[in-house]
């Protein structure tokens, strides 16, 4: 029987990375992509020989995406799941005291990059048929808003309806389609956003954050279900946080 395989984009930190070790030590050959060669490289040699294969990839550049799905092995074709975890937050300013270079990298990465990917793994995720899944990264932001959140929160709402939208247009390919909403993380999510490294220490002290290793187990649970059940969504928050009551403003 051939071996189950994941796509994950975004693999050289985080969510990524803490999926990539917990399916090759349970077995999965892994499909890693991002930016960072280096770390693709680190991850690769870390976990058992044979089970990765690294793709420098990077979600702003449709012709990257094309070459690294073009260039799979075909030990590691069909694909079984993809992960479409690469995304980034930019800014924290309320408009219009933004960049604007900064919602061009964010529609770019978070909605086009998850489309042009999308679009190119869904070929080796038929071949699969029942059982194969497609896990999109949204979060609590496309949902809740927050100042500054702005582009940020609204390419999120984009990934949950696009997960939906998916689910429709894969009708009765047997392929499951989930959008994975999670809360406050602590990834390098912060140091990216605002380029302080520090901060993204001291922003989740006292909070028990969710941590990359519980998103690993949560895909692992929607990627091995039995084929007939799709999780449309789920959204995960740590006890620490609450969903936010509508802001009053009083004269």
């Amino acid at each position: 029987m051939h071996k189950k395989t994941i796509f994950i984009t975004g693999a050289t930190s985080g969510f990524g990375a803490a999926t990539a070790r917990l399916f090759a030590h349970n077995g999965w050959q892994v499909i890693a992509t991002g930016r960072r060669v280096e770390r693709l490289e680190a991850l690769r040699d870390e976990l058992p020989a044979g089970m990765v294969h690294i793709a420098a990839m990077d979600l702003t550049d449709r012709d990257s995406i094309i070459a690294a799905i073009k260039g799979l092995p075909d030990a590691f074709k069909p694909v079984t799941c993809l992960f479409n975890n690469g995304g980034l937050a930019l800014g924290t300013k309320p408009m219009p005291d933004i960049k604007v270079d900064d919602w061009r990298v964010m529609v770019e990465t978070n909605i086009m990059g998850l489309i042009h990917t999308s679009q190119e793994m869904i070929p080796l995720l038929k071949a699969t048929g029942p059982g194969a899944s497609i896990i999109n990264v949204g979060s609590i932001a496309g949902r809740f808003a927050y100042p500054g959140g702005n582009v940020y929160g609204a390419s999120k709402a984009f990934v949950r309806q696009f997960s939906y939208e998916m689910r429709c247009d894969l009708e009765g390919t047997g392929i499951r389609v989930t959008s994975l909403e999670p809360g406050m993380a602590k990834s390098e999510f912060t140091a990216v956003r605002t380029g302080d490294a520090k901060l993204n220490e001291t922003f989740y002290e006292g909070a028990e954050p969710i941590l990359p290793e519980d998103i690993a187990n949560t895909v692992w649970f929607l990627a091995t279900q039995p084929d007939h059940i799709n999780i449309n969504s789920i959204e995960i928050m740590p006890v620490s946080q609450v969903p936010a009551v509508p802001k009053i403003l009083r004269k």
